[in-house]
């Protein structure tokens, strides 16, 4: 069994939506797009980071996820605005604790540090893939409702409280820059705003208290499924 990484470049959008938003309809972008899906799936994460926080302070995400096509250890380092390097292990290795290959590859931030689960994330996300003439993904539009808490004795401000929150993300496939642009400009008509967060993790620990959205902070767990990636 193959237990190497893998890696590729991430280079996405984040955009912000109210609970009433209703995404726009993207075959009206261009002729050249035509829209596959609405695909649903539910997504948990575990975070993991120092217990000071160091990875996220370098903004460096370390996590396990499940429910997707991704399933898999998930590290995301920064490249430039918009994009990161994600490298990938498999859930093989366990999840109990960071696989060692990913240890070494964080080393330089953590300076050897014990990583620890910080933060559980779950997302019921509905894909869209725009397509084009060939059939080829572009990009994938991903609307997500996002559940989260943070782990850990060292927590803070919120420990164990529950955060909801609603974002979209254009990430690009195969496309040129200019779909995520054009995406993007369909997205902020229809009421949705560029995210000031980098990410799902980021925003939720750098929030000083639990924000109610789409539903309330009582729902603690994703809606039920209709679909697997």
């Amino acid at each position: 069994m193959d237990t190497g990484p893998t890696t590729h470049l991430e280079t996405e959008r984040k955009y912000d939506a109210g609970p009433d938003f209703t995404m726009p309809d993207f075959s009206a972008l261009t002729s050249c797009y035509s829209v596959a899906g609405p695909d649903r799936y539910e997504l948990s994460a575990t975070y993991f980071d120092t217990d000071d926080l160091l990875l996220a302070s370098h903004r460096v995400t370390l996590r396990w996820r499940t429910g997707g096509t991704d399933d898999a250890w998930h590290l995301k380092l920064p490249v430039r605005t918009g994009t990161r390097r994600e490298v990938h292990l498999p859930l093989s290795l366990g999840t109990d604790s960071v696989p060692e290959q990913m240890h070494a590859m964080v080393a330089d931030f953590t300076d050897g540090r014990p990583l620890h689960p910080i933060a559980l994330l779950r997302t019921v996300r509905t894909v869209r893939r725009l397509t084009g003439a060939d059939g080829s993904v572009l990009a994938e539009v991903a609307d997500d409702d996002v559940t989260a808490r943070r782990l850990g004795p060292r927590a803070g401000i919120g420990a164990g409280d529950v955060m909801r929150w609603h974002e979209i993300e254009v990430e690009l496939v195969s496309g040129s820059p200019g779909v995520l642009e054009t995406a993007g400009k369909l997205l902020v008509a229809a009421g949705a705003r560029p995210s000031a967060s980098a990410s799902k993790v980021s925003r939720l620990l750098s929030a000083g208290l639990p924000v109610p959205a789409r539903g309330g902070p009582e729902a603690a767990a994703p809606r039920g499924n209709a679909g697997g990636r």
